[in-house]
């Protein structure tokens, strides 16, 4: 499973990073990096509260 991030709806909240922080930081300009974009064996539940959690609905799951 991957993840994607549509950067024209993200606003760099961090909602994602508290949820996920293996997986998703906001850097010092307050933009979102993936660290990865598949999604870590055990971290799907995060990564599902993430998506579910962000108020822009910029993230999105997509099976491979």
């Amino acid at each position: 499973m991957k993840i994607s991030v549509d950067r024209s709806k993200c606003t760099g909240l961090g909602i994602c990073e508290s949820l996920a922080p293996d997986v998703f930081e906001i850097d010092d300009d307050g933009d979102l990096v993936l660290k990865t974009d598949e999604v870590p064996p055990g971290q799907l539940a995060d990564i599902e509260a993430a998506v579910d959690g962000c108020p822009t609905e910029a993230l999105r799951l997509h099976q491979d």
